[in-house]
Formats: structure tokens, sequence, C-alpha cells
């Protein structure tokens, strides 16, 4: 399977901050975090999509749907849980309907897409062993987080770079 073009949508400094101490948190216990990425465009964020391409007029589009929108308050909530074996664990991100509707008009022109809909969400964990999950939950609670989105960015895997479309 290639790897997937993504746009995404950052959190300011403080969003970021909070998501990383969730990061610590699952670190400090010994268990699997995002922290264990070591790539260097590894950050806390929400994506709005991701397909094998991405074109200029798909970025262009994307900037003037969700641009406007910017800086945009979320609520990180809740808990949710992906997978089967090896388990995703991310919050929840509540988004107003004016930022629903621009991607999902922003996914209607686009194509190859893994699920359909959209669950926004920052994800906390990847590859958790399935007898772990109880422990995840017992350490990061279901505590809301009030996050701002500011920044959109493209990242191209294959470059294994990414840009700032606008913030």
């Amino acid at each position: 399977m290639p790897r997937l073009h993504a746009l995404e949508l950052l959190p300011d400094a403080d969003g970021e901050a909070a998501v990383r101490r969730d990061w610590q948190v699952l670190r400090d216990a010994g268990l699997p975090s995002m922290l264990d990425h070591a790539g260097a465009t590894n950050t806390p964020h929400v994506t709005v999509l991701a397909v094998p391409a991405i074109s200029a007029d798909d970025e262009a589009r994307a900037v003037d749907l969700l641009g406007p929108l910017l800086p945009i308050g979320v609520r990180a909530s809740g808990l949710a849980v992906f997978g089967r074996d090896r388990l995703t664990v991310a919050r929840v991100v509540d988004v107003e309907d004016p930022v629903l509707r621009a991607v999902l008009d922003l996914r209607a022109v686009t194509t190859g897409h893994q699920h359909p809909g959209w669950l926004p969400h920052l994800t906390l964990v990847r590859r958790l062993p399935r007898a772990d999950l109880q422990q995840v939950v017992d350490l990061l609670g279901a505590d809301d987080v009030e996050v701002r989105l500011t920044t959109l960015r493209r990242w191209d895997p294959e470059a294994a770079t990414v840009h700032t479309l606008t913030s």
C-alpha cells in the first residue's frame, strides 16, 4: 500500500503541549506513545484527509475552504479506540458544523480515501497491545481538553516533507 499524502490541522502551542503531555504520560508508564515516532515531522495534528495523491488544486481548495475558519476552537473529548490486536487510541475532536462542512466538501472532490466520512481525532498511541488498553484509559481519563487549531499543512510522504498552506 502506498504511503498516503495528508492535509492536517495543527494546534497552537498550548494545544500541542496538552497532547504532548498525554504522550509523555504514556511513555512515563512504559507504554507505547506517539513520542516513540522519531520522525522530524511528528507533531500533534488532526488529519483532514489522507489520500494517495494531493494536487495543487486540492491544496488550493483546502486553503479556500479551511483557511477562513482558522483559528478553529475545538474540544478534544473522550477517547476512541481503533483496531483489533494492535490498537490506536485517540482523543475525539468535536468540531463546529462549518468545519465539518468544509472538510466534507474537500473530501467530496478528492479520491482514494481509506474510510468514508471524517472522524476528527488526535492520536495518542498506535500499535498498543490490546492487553494494555485499560491502563491507557486509566492514565488518560476522559477529561475534555480545549484546543485551537491554527495551521493547515500538507504532508508529502514521498519527499518526507511538510509545508504550511495557511496559518
